[in-house]
Parts: structure tokens; sequence; C-alpha cells
């Protein structure tokens, strides 16, 4: 599966756009299959041969941060690897979070 499509690098707005933005617009949504790690992404763009993102991670802890296109690539558990939510809409990131909170029955 293609992690980040070119309709999404389009549309991604460069780090730092959305800085200072209490409720960020999220344009994808990344996971692995095989555990409770979630990235929902609110910026990126290129840096060197790789793409680095920025936005909200779910994983052991929940945190704003950066994370890059190689990294995600490179998860690779007994054959599971991360992808793209298909279905993702995007929205504004307590909208993305409450529907994500939700799904889960938090």
């Amino acid at each position: 599966m293609k992690l980040l499509t070119a309709e999404i690098r389009a549309e991604l707005p460069k780090r730092y756009a959305q800085e200072g933005n209490k409720n960020p617009i999220v344009y994808a949504k990344f996971f692995f299959p095989a555990g409770n790690w979630t990235w929902f992404v609110t910026e990126g763009d290129e840096e060197g041969d790789d793409f680095l993102f920025f936005g909200y991670v779910i994983g052991h802890e929940e945190e704003w941060g950066y994370f890059s296109l190689n990294e995600l690539q490179g998860i690779n558990i007994q054959g599971l690897t991360v992808e793209r939510d298909l279905y993702f809409s995007r929205g504004s990131f307590k909208d993305v979070l409450a529907g994500f909170r939700k799904e889960r029955g938090e």
C-alpha cells in the first residue's frame, strides 16, 4: 500500500503552516493493524530523500511530534506493516480524535 499518495502530498500543508492552531486539520491517518499505534498527519514536506510529517501520535503515549515516511515504511513485524486508512476523511483534529475514540468505545 502506498502511504503517501500524490493527492495527500498536494493537499498537505508544509511543516509549521498550522503552528499555533489549537484545532488543526488532519489530512491522513496511518495505523499499525497489530497494535495500538496510530498517526494523524497535519503537516509535512520533503526532507532530503525522505518525507517528514508532523502530527498526533497515539502509541505508548499520546503526543504531538514528527515522524518520517521512511520510518513508517520500515515497520514490519512478522509481515505486518503500517497502513493508510483508506476510508479516512480529513477534518479538524478535535472531530477526528473524537471519532477515533468513539470507534474504540472510549
